[in-house]
């Protein structure tokens, strides 16, 4: 039995401790403050505690962050030193997202459930799943007694559901010098069921809130005040019209347009029989690469103060998040070929690369002109009920994984 053979079969046999690893993390809800939760630090000293049996060396880089009880937003760095080739990084993240409607959930967000391959839980796929692979594809090496060819890591980062801000944003921030364009770094973060897509692009991403004022009365006399509901609804309609006008299509994408979804709105006034004053309401746009985010404001202000100016209105604008799309990943890059390869060996297909309407955290990394690849086996149930995840992809990964981390893709 070759090398590989040997690697790929001793993963085979983790699959028990995947679910037991999976069922602990789905314990912990690591919710940011901005989704009302207590932020990474349990989970992250968790996730320590492992990397630690494994003899890695460890790093923290804790964000300060008042706003939760321990002040800081933990960032981990496990690394197994290996040669002097290129770095070899796996970047995942702690944080989940809310569980939201319960009723929607059939079992308890925050225990596992396991039905034969597939197993339910808040987080199991966004992203514990690739905390999981990434870990066992370390365990793999440390347990063959393979050198990788140079250090290879896995990085756990706090804040990717809330913009990053106390995560990798504040990691390259603080230690640039952890990568080089020499190295291979790769974001389990977007995928398909199969394993079989790369993604090496991403649209740009505007979050605004928007914030219409008009004039309180009581609703049997909406003619003497302002509907703010009825304007914040229309502008709600051209926000879809507008995004027709950003960019031409790109068959690189799905979809292959830019999109301007109004995608929440905070509570009004509380009685039916009342025209309310204010209304606010947020748009989350996601725009062709090329389309400059300052002519997307400057065309949001102009048709939204348009309409407020025929309702009698005002409006103002706050940007909640805004992310310019940095140039590709070339699709020959190191990482994108050695992930090519590994998937070829494990999958037996052949993976397709291209790009997507979703921003990642590896934007961080492309406006620093450092490749990444964005990939991993995404069962499409994030931010869902009943998220899940699948134990033979979580599999599966961890052997691309430790192909990659070897230098044996």
């Amino acid at each position: 039995m070759d090398q590989v053979e040997k690697l790929l079969e001793r993963i085979d046999t983790y699959a028990p401790e995947m679910i037991e690893v999976q069922r602990q993390l789905v314990a912990i809800p690591a919710l940011g403050p901005t989704n009302g939760g207590q932020g990474e630090l349990d989970k992250a000293l968790l996730v320590q505690g492992w990397l630690e049996e494994l003899g890695l060396n460890i790093t923290r880089e804790d964000s300060p962050d008042q706003r939760v009880e321990s002040g800081i937003r933990p960032n981990l760095l496990g690394v197994m030193p290996g040669g002097e080739g290129p770095k070899v990084w796996v970047l995942a993240h702690l944080d989940v997202v809310p569980e939201g409607d319960l009723s929607l959930w059939s079992s308890d967000p925050w225990q596992l459930r396991v039905e034969g391959d597939l197993i339910y839980g808040r987080g199991v796929m966004d992203n514990h799943a690739a905390l999981v692979s990434g870990f066992f594809a370390l365990k793999a090496l440390r347990e063959e007694g393979l050198a990788p060819p140079g250090d290879v890591g896995l990085i756990a980062v706090a804040d990717e559901e809330t913009g990053s801000g106390y995560g990798l944003e504040y990691l390259l921030k603080k230690r640039p010098e952890l990568f080089s364009p020499q190295d291979l770094i790769l974001v389990p973060d977007v995928g398909e069921p199969d394993g079989g897509f790369i993604e090496v692009a991403e649209k740009s991403m505007l979050w605004l809130k928007v914030t219409v004022h008009g004039k309180q009365v009581h609703g049997s006399t909406p003619h003497k005040g302002v509907n703010a509901l009825y304007t914040a609804a229309r502008m709600m309609i051209a926000a879809r019209e507008l995004a027709a006008g950003f960019g031409a299509a790109d068959s690189l994408f799905d979809p292959m347009v830019s999109t301007c979804e109004p995608t929440r709105k905070e509570a009004g006034v509380a009685n039916i029989n009342t025209v309310p004053g204010r209304d606010v309401f947020y748009i989350d746009c996601r725009i062709l690469p090329g389309v400059n985010l300052d002519q997307v404001m400057k065309a949001f202000e102009e048709r939204f103060g348009a309409i407020a100016a025929e309702e009698g209105a005002r409006v103002e604008f706050e940007v909640v998040n805004r992310l310019q799309a940095p140039p590709a990943t070339d699709p020959q890059a190191p990482v994108v070929r050695a992930l090519v390869r590994g998937i070829q060996r494990v999958r037996g297909i052949e993976p397709r690369v291209g790009g997507v309407g979703g921003g990642t955290v590896a934007a961080f990394f492309r406006q620093r002109s450092l490749p990444v690849a964005v990939w991993y086996s995404c069962e499409q149930s994030v931010h869902q009920p009943d998220e899940h995840a699948r134990v033979s992809s979580m599999v599966a990964d961890a052997k691309v994984l430790a192909l990659v981390y070897a230098g044996l893709a």
